[in-house]
């Protein structure tokens, strides 16, 4: 039996109420053991059974205590990275005309292919030791960069051995919809067959993914093909999700509220009928604002979302190019800061949202009986000392189905 105790302010954030309602509990306590919180409230309050000789406790000191982050949007296992089209956007070149050049989702696509499931495992592995350090105990992984059927299934496998080799929550996703390889240039058709007739029953066969993901936009996939992929990924038992709306408002949004999405993300160009149909699904958004930093994009504001009924996450969208950066907590200052929530609001966003938006809230996301004991200490007084100065994830120590990980 394990408790921790001396807490500042412990935010449980459960799911019931506004994005701003995080039910922080003051000189709070939590008890669990065998990975499982077993109690949680004011630490007058404790039972005498978690109070005993025999009972491990742990002293918070005064600091904070949050459930353990959720990433949702990730894409952990590539090949290479692109330091290079970092200068050139400096210089002034846009994500289109990289990628037109034949940089982008393609450059990574020829350098995941090169390697091979142990080099990639390897190099994803190590990645996710450091996000878990930063405190996210939860994290969704898209494949993506494959783009054939071996290496999308390639991808995939990495993530599923990754769940017996990390203590994190782990939830793949299957992105072969990401952009066209260039085999498949004069032959959009083709490709979308492949997707749908050979990858996703493969997928589907092996169990490697629980969600279908495709990028629609103006360079990638239009609706028309969107809906398609995505109603046969429904057929096989992958619960879709969209990259949406973030170059070119073209209906992203209102089609995830049609095909039932889990989740729209990017949005920055989402237009008011999305937001009410995302809204009357219950569709979750999604804020990437990593990726509007490094491609110098305009940021979603997401308090059109919240305002208009849709319940907002926050993720990294870490990847090799237009987001190469894991820290979830830069990603929730910077929606302060520039997507208009609050500190209350992004932390919500980061936790028992980001949980929804991939099917783990039974189990995650938040500080509740019954769930993982996964929670960070951090070390500031409250999340709005923490989000104003901001100095890095400032993860004092951290908790991972109940056992210390750092």
């Amino acid at each position: 039996m394990n408790v921790i105790k001396n807490i500042s302010v412990l935010y449980t954030c459960r799911e019931e109420g506004s994005q701003a309602e995080v039910h922080p509990i003051q000189n709070g306590a939590v008890a669990w053991s065998g990975g499982i919180i077993e109690w949680v409230g004011r630490e007058s309050d404790l039972p005498e059974k978690f109070d005993g000789e025999s009972v491990n406790v742990i002293d918070a000191e005064e600091r904070m205590v949050i459930p353990g982050l959720v990433d949702c949007h990730t894409h952990l296992c590539f090949g290479g990275w692109r330091a290079d089209e970092f200068e050139m956007r400096i210089k002034g070149r846009s994500y289109l005309d990289i990628a037109k050049a034949g940089g982008g989702i393609l450059s990574t696509m020829n350098a995941t292919r090169e390697f091979s499931e142990e080099e990639l495992l390897e190099k994803a592995e190590g990645l996710l030791s450091e996000i878990v350090k930063k405190g996210v105990t939860t994290i969704e992984c898209k494949s993506g960069y494959g783009l054939s059927l071996d290496d999308e299934l390639k991808q995939l496998r990495v993530y599923k051995r990754l769940r017996s080799l990390s203590r994190a929550h782990i939830v793949s996703t299957f992105l072969g919809a990401h952009t066209f390889p260039p085999e498949f240039k004069e032959n959009r058709q083709g490709y979308i067959d492949l997707i749908i007739n050979e990858m996703i029953p493969a997928v589907a066969k092996e169990k490697l993914a629980d969600f279908c993901d495709i990028f629609v936009e103006e360079s990638a996939f239009s609706i028309e093909e969107a809906r398609m992929i995505l109603e046969t990924g429904k057929k096989h038992g992958l619960k879709p999700k969209l990259h949406a709306d973030q170059l070119s408002g073209g209906g992203g949004a209102e089609l995830a509220a049609e095909v039932g999405a889990i989740s729209a993300d990017h949005l920055e160009q989402i237009s008011e009928i999305g937001i009410k149909s995302m809204a009357e699904r219950g569709v979750i958004g999604v804020t990437l604002p990593l990726a509007s930093l490094y491609t110098q994009q305009p940021y979603l504001n997401c308090r059109r979302l919240v305002e208009g009924g849709v319940n907002v996450a926050v993720a990294t969208d870490f990847n090799p190019g237009s987001a190469p950066s894991y820290d979830l907590s830069l990603a929730m200052m910077l929606t302060c800061n520039h997507g208009r929530l609050t500190p209350s609001e992004v932390l919500k966003g980061a936790t028992i949202y980001a949980a929804k938006a991939i099917g783990m809230e039974g189990w995650t996301g938040s500080i509740e009986q019954g769930k993982s004991a996964d929670f960070a200490v951090i070390d500031s007084p409250d999340v709005n000392f923490w989000m104003y100065h901001y100095r890095g994830s400032a993860v004092d120590r951290l908790y991972l189905n109940g056992d210390y990980v750092s």
